[in-house]
């Protein structure tokens, strides 16, 4: 078997054998493949797709490549939840201390933000001492234990994936569906998730832009859970507009936190019940969505979630006195308000415009060695539909400096878009595919 042949395949849209993928993703692996080659095949993959049981192979093949986990002598059953990424996307946080608090064991694998996205493990970090940094044994032994354990990925999970990406990311072709969705499935499946949750977002902040994309990416990521025996149902949310009001590190974690305790954005609250109702189902805990949301709100008014999550962060070597005492997060230095300069009902609050504001700020990475300010962001106030009159509080902006404060500040102020008439909220989710 040669490379050069299954390119030629790819490019003449010949259905690829599980056999020839295997081969060609083990050739990634074990660096037998030149770079040129494989830059050539994702390029094919592009422009001529995959079927449904292509683009399972080559997931189980890539992760295939490192270690799989086997969680099912450890609990009866995990699941998972996965974001696409996007604005003020501090769900995990909520979501994952509740639905543990319901009984059902989670096992997160989580990344770091690149770019306007955030990673949860750089916000979870705002919390002194918190280690994400696990051995296998940790991870397994916390998620027996103590039913939540959130990590980082390890390198031997699913290798494959990290090259072919470094490639995609210089070759023009990140934008290739089955190449995103064996991706993203690929570092589920080696986590050990038998249910996965996928928030797909829909938007201007979000990697698809629009809803026909996110479809087809869902369906594909759903139709793998199936021929490789997970369950899986993928959400298509909004992110137009930020979810929630932070944007920033510890702002996020604080909001959480709150959210937690009963008080957060009425917008990410319902966010986040939505998504544990699905979990909850999934993973048998729940016979339906609506008693998942039951279960969900339970463990959210009764504090059991809030508990679970100061759990989390005492067992991963954090100081759980910042989830009992948000007073003790490090301010930034300059904290001011920007005020509407007209009087209107708001048509766009541009979430990409606020993502990149805030990495410009200090809170996200333009690389991957950039270091990151856990106190910067964005607190934004209002939601598209809102009425707002002259004056008021658009965003609070937590800045490093003044220069920041005002290169942040017509920033924020070029996202929005007012008119004179009444404009409809923007909808949570669009669908359900599963």
């Amino acid at each position: 078997m040669r490379a050069v042949d299954i390119i030629i395949k790819k490019r003449d849209r010949i259905e690829l054998s599980k056999e020839e993928i295997e081969f060609f993703v083990k050739g990634i692996a074990d660096n037998e493949i030149p770079d040129y080659q494989i830059s050539a095949w994702a390029m094919a993959v592009l422009l001529n797709g995959m079927t449904d049981q292509e683009t399972t192979d080559l997931t189980l093949a890539i992760a295939n490549t490192g270690e799989v986990l086997d969680l099912s002598e450890i609990v009866p059953f995990e699941v998972d939840k996965h974001s696409t990424g996007g604005v003020g996307d501090k769900t995990t946080l909520v979501v994952e201390p509740i639905v543990s608090a319901c009984g059902l064991p989670v096992g997160k694998m989580s990344g770091r933000g690149l770019g306007f996205t955030g990673g949860t493990l750089d916000k979870i970090e705002s919390i002194p001492g918190f280690r994400t940094n696990l051995t296998r044994e940790e991870f397994i032994r916390m998620l027996k234990e103590e039913g939540l354990v959130l990590a980082g990925q390890s390198a031997d999970l699913a290798p494959a994936d990290g090259k072919l990406y470094a490639l995609r990311d210089v070759t023009g072709t990140v934008q290739s569906i089955p190449l995103i969705a064996s991706s993203v499935m690929s570092k589920k499946i080696a986590g050990g998730a038998r249910g996965i949750v996928l928030d797909v977002k829909v938007g201007t902040g979000a990697f698809m832009k629009n809803l026909e994309e996110a479809r087809q990416l869902s369906r594909l990521m759903v139709a793998i859970g199936r021929l490789s025996g997970r369950k899986v149902v993928a959400l298509l949310s909004d992110m137009n507009q930020p979810l929630g009001a932070a944007v920033g590190n510890s702002l996020e974690v604080k909001e959480a936190i709150e959210t937690l305790k009963g008080n957060g954005p009425a917008d990410f609250t319902e966010h986040c019940l939505v998504v544990a109702s699905h979990m909850l189902r999934i993973g048998e805990k729940a016979a339906n969505v609506t008693d998942g949301r039951k279960m969900a709100e339970e463990a959210l008014a009764s504090g059991k979630g809030l508990a679970q999550l100061r759990k989390l962060v005492q067992n991963q070597g954090g100081d759980p006195r910042y989830v009992d005492n948000l007073q003790l997060f490090p301010l930034a230095p300059v904290i001011r308000d920007v005020l509407s300069p007209r009087e209107g009902y708001l048509a766009e609050i541009d979430a990409l415009t606020i993502g990149e504001t805030s990495v410009q700020m200090g809170a996200g990475r333009s690389r991957k060695e950039d270091a990151i300010d856990h106190r910067v962001g964005i607190m934004v106030h209002h939601k598209v539909g809102d009425y707002v009159g002259k004056g008021d509080v658009l965003f609070t902006l937590h800045a490093a400096d003044e220069k920041s404060f005002e290169m942040t500040k017509e920033l924020c102020l070029s996202a929005c878009r007012w008119q004179d008439g009444a404009c409809a909220p923007l909808p949570l989710f669009y669908e359900v595919i599963e």
